[in-house]
């Protein structure tokens, strides 16, 4: 697998609809403060499970979670008009994320990872499992890193932090698994795309 045919792969799309709350706090609070922002990535979260629900896209439990934590989390910046809690939220649902693939691999033999992209993707299991520990890695350091940004920084620093640094990171980092694996990695329907070979392996005519 080359890493360009890889990168085109894989969903850009729905990492920029993800990414959508992140733009809109962003803009909020850079235009009013971050009270403000917290209600409004309050509404686009909502509006975000909202519009996959009626579209009838699956959502994932971290989803339904995550909508959770910015809730109660920022249902307490509001009420107590203190920031540090939506701040808190992105380091829990980092350590949350890595809490359940790590549990998931060591408790229950499963990798969710290769049950989230093993539709588009085959590795075997050592990949799995490298590319597992790597995102434990990451969502680990990225909850720690987010609290020193926020302990540390202004909360405008923390807000593009937020809004630019912690997403690109996320996304770069994860764009370098994929290279590192990508020897060991077939994609599904690469074949029949890429006029390669048919379904016995030999080339077509």
């Amino acid at each position: 697998m080359t890493v360009a045919h890889g990168c085109r792969k894989f969903p850009t799309m729905k990492f920029l609809f993800d990414l959508l709350p992140f733009i809109l706090f962003f803009v909020a609070a850079k235009t009013w403060n971050i009270f403000v922002a917290t209600a409004v990535a309050m509404a686009a979260s909502a509006a975000q499970i909202a519009y996959m629900y009626l579209s009838g896209r699956k959502i994932l439990t971290m989803q339904w979670v995550s909508l959770g934590l910015i809730g109660v989390f920022g249902g307490l910046t509001l009420v107590l008009n203190n920031p540090i809690f939506i701040m808190w939220r992105s380091s829990i649902v980092n350590w949350l994320l890595a809490a359940v693939l790590l549990v998931s691999m060591l408790g229950m033999r499963k990798y969710l990872l290769k049950m989230l992209m093993g539709a588009q993707i085959q590795m075997p299991e050592f990949a799995w499992r490298a590319m597992t520990w790597g995102m434990i890695g990451l969502f680990t350091v990225m909850g720690v890193l987010n609290i020193l940004v926020a302990k540390n920084f202004s909360e405008s620093t923390w807000v593009n932090y937020k809004t630019f640094g912690s997403p690109v990171i996320t996304f770069l980092f994860f764009l370098l698994m994929v290279y590192l694996l990508s020897r060991h990695m077939t994609l599904i329907g690469e074949d029949e795309e890429g006029g390669q070979g048919g379904p016995d392996g030999q080339a077509k005519p």
